[in-house]
């Protein structure tokens, strides 16, 4: 079977192949339609596809697209995991939910954020109580997302973000612009101002599907940072926690942790894994973030700033947006048969290690 056939070429063919192959393989299929048009003016939806008995004690989750244009790469390991017959190896009693495009407004129109220009995983916080400060990037702000994308106005932001990092560090400089930011909605890692309709429609999903779960395992698909391929895989717990602890028995010692600086990642706030075990408080819950890296960390961020640009004072349909969706495209999706692989076999190994762990 060649992998690199599981990978689409947009949100609607990536929509199209994933419906198919989870009917193919008796999935039973939902959808949750999305109130926005997609960038060729197709339909948006985020869909379910459960496999198992629907009061199954463990269950596997799958997400992709949380981060929007990263679909590509988790929307190809979902199918890939059902082109490569999996059911038939699922241990009797198991539950598999398949949340496929959560953000579809991000995937079809090339975006890391939502329509509402959130960062989902920065958005899972409380906003009935004081919002996360972030006084790195209000510093940093108008370098971040200019009013133009011109080559003057890129060598002066570029020279003043350079300025931050030679004073500061470059993890400081990633930690002011990638941790999240709730004052400034145009920029970057905004985590906005309440609940996103993606967060609401994943807590949906989450109470209608888990309710009555007591095991609980999460692979949440990202790209963007690391080594072109390689599969970081991120835990959100604390190192030292029963979640951590977990994680490391189930995906071995190479799992890494934001917060103990061991990951490519910032520590950020409000991610999505980190809010699970509050959504199923009944469940134990292990999440486990597969990153797979694509390009150097300063182009996609320059990928994500120019997108952020274009979008806030620009036309995204306009013919000088389409080097932009290019290069925020490639910044998040390694689109050659050698990263598809790659992603493939490592997703094939993590969800049978969490069909494993979920079922010790």
């Amino acid at each position: 079977m060649n992998s690199a056939e599981s990978f689409s070429i947009d949100y609607a063919a990536a929509r199209s192949r994933f419906r198919a192959v989870a009917a193919e393989a008796g999935a039973v299929l939902d959808s949750v339609s999305h109130p926005e048009r997609g960038r060729q003016g197709e339909a948006l939806a985020t869909d379910v596809a459960w496999i198992g008995p629907r009061d199954a004690e463990n269950i596997m989750v799958t997400i992709s697209g949380t981060h929007g244009v990263e679909g590509f790469c988790g929307s190809g390991a979902q199918v890939d995991w059902f082109r490569r017959g999996e059911t038939s190896r699922l241990p009797p009693g198991l539950g598999v939910l398949m949340i496929h495009a959560i953000n579809p407004y991000g995937f079809s129109w090339l975006r890391r954020v939502t329509h509402e220009n959130v960062d989902l995983n920065r958005n899972w916080i409380d906003f009935a109580g004081p919002l996360p400060e972030n006084p790195g990037y209000d510093a940093l702000s108008a370098a971040a997302v200019p009013a133009d994308w011109s080559a003057e106005s890129q060598a002066r932001t570029a020279a003043t973000l350079g300025a931050f990092a030679a004073e500061q560090g470059f993890p400081a400089l990633q930690q002011a612009l990638s941790g999240g930011q709730y004052r400034h909605p145009g920029g970057i890692f905004f985590g906005g101002a309440g609940p996103t309709w993606s967060r609401l429609t994943q807590t949906a999903i989450f109470s209608e599907y888990l309710d009555r779960a007591g095991r609980v395992g999460i692979v949440d698909y990202h790209t963007g940072l690391g080594p072109w391929g390689y599969g970081e895989q991120i835990v959100t717990d604390i190192p030292g926690s029963a979640g951590f602890a977990r994680a490391r028995a189930w995906y071995g010692a190479a799992v890494t942790s934001p917060s103990a600086g061991t990951s490519a990642s910032a520590a950020i706030t409000g991610d999505g894994l980190e809010a699970a075990p509050r959504l199923l408080p009944h469940a134990e819950v292990t999440g486990m973030a597969i990153e797979v890296g694509t390009l150097t960390v300063m182009e996609v961020l320059g990928a994500l700033r120019a997108d952020a640009c274009l979008h806030a004072h620009g036309d995204p349909l306009s013919p000088e947006a389409a080097p932009i969706k290019r290069q925020i495209r490639d910044a998040f999706y390694g689109d050659a048969d050698d990263w598809k692989g790659m992603v493939a076999g490592q997703s094939l190994l993590a969800l049978r290690q969490t069909v494993a762990g979920l079922t010790a």
